[in-house]
């Protein structure tokens, strides 16, 4: 993570094969989404612009020193709990890569300080209010993923929202129009995820990779088979710590080969637009919640197990 928490132990292979330096090599000379723009906080009306166009946007500095160095060591706490349940490294979002959620029994961090901190993040509060203009947003979930090192495959390009399925598949889809003229892709974005930097991100750590403007395409999205060069190298790096990278969910992206030396981790918060809402699975207990600032407590509403409840959390392999 930061360069003074370390790194929990086994996290990847050590040894570099002749396959994996020349993807490194490639990667350092050609990954990278051209011209990326790195916004400061001040320039909150312009990120709202370019994540309405591109259907996400970086900002720089929404973390101070001593929070990013929180966050990173709450991280890896998390993956040492994580790793030791998956001695091969199997990953539950493919070999060496993690769902921060599904790998928790709550499907959220919530419990951990570490992501209740974020929850009073100025900025956060501020450019997701202009987004959804209203300050009525919900906190679905406190997730993120990580990969390791030995993360050599590309994850296929996906949506994190989609239209509504017969709920013996999943709970988690809500909109359906009837008359099948409209798709969750017409609408204004229903969903926000705000992923936080603990480290930067570079072109060979598994930067995140974004296609721009297809928050709104009805176009399949291309299996990785069929899935353009020029697609997988429009990752989101160079990104400092303590950036923030905010997302449209229905824009099309995807996890990269981490051919560094570190685990890379992307620890985020997401959020429902005020008029949208799915199934919400306790995050939080009773008392806890009661320890939160009044606008933390205003985000976090749905997510909270009744004061008669106890919430069992810890680490579990589930896929997400």
């Amino acid at each position: 993570m930061s360069d003074a928490s370390e790194t929990p132990v086994g996290t990847g292979a050590r040894s570099v094969t002749p396959e994996v330096a020349a993807l490194r090599a490639y990667l350092e000379a050609n990954t990278g989404i051209k011209g990326l723009s790195i916004l400061e906080p001040r320039d909150q009306k312009h990120a709202v612009e370019l994540f309405r166009r591109d259907g996400f946007v970086v900002i720089a500095n929404a973390l101070n020193s001593e929070q990013v160095e929180i966050l990173a060591s709450g991280c890896n706490a998390v993956i040492a709990e994580i790793l030791a349940l998956d001695a091969g490294r199997a990953g539950n979002r493919g070999s060496h890569r993690y769902s921060f959620g599904g790998s928790s029994l709550t499907r959220s961090q919530l419990h951990r300080p570490e992501w209740q901190m974020l929850l009073d993040v100025p900025l956060v509060n501020d450019i997701v209010t202009a987004i959804f203009e209203s300050a009525d947003f919900a906190l679905r979930a406190a997730s993120g993923d990580f990969c390791l090192p030995g993360a050599v495959e590309y994850q296929p390009l996906h949506s994190d929202v989609r239209d509504w399925r017969d709920s013996a598949k999943t709970p988690f889809c809500a909109f359906h129009d009837p008359r099948r003229h409209l798709t969750i892709r017409d609408l204004p974005c229903p969903y926000v995820c705000v992923n936080f930097l603990p480290q930067a991100v570079t072109r060979l750590n598994g930067p995140t990779r974004q296609i721009p403007g297809t928050q709104h395409s009805r176009t399949p999205i291309p299996g990785l088979e069929s899935e353009p060069e020029w697609m997988r190298l429009s990752t989101v790096c160079p990104a400092p710590a303590g950036a923030i990278m905010v997302r449209d969910v229905r824009a099309w992206h995807g996890g990269t080969p981490n051919v560094s030396e570190a685990v890379r981790a992307i620890p985020n918060l997401e959020f429902y637009a005020p008029w949208f809402r799915e199934p919400i699975v306790p995050g939080i207990t009773y008392a806890d919640y009661r320890k939160l600032s009044d606008s933390a407590q205003r985000m976090v509403r749905f997510c909270v197990a009744d004061s008669s409840e106890a919430l069992i959390t810890g680490p579990t392999l589930r896929a997400p």
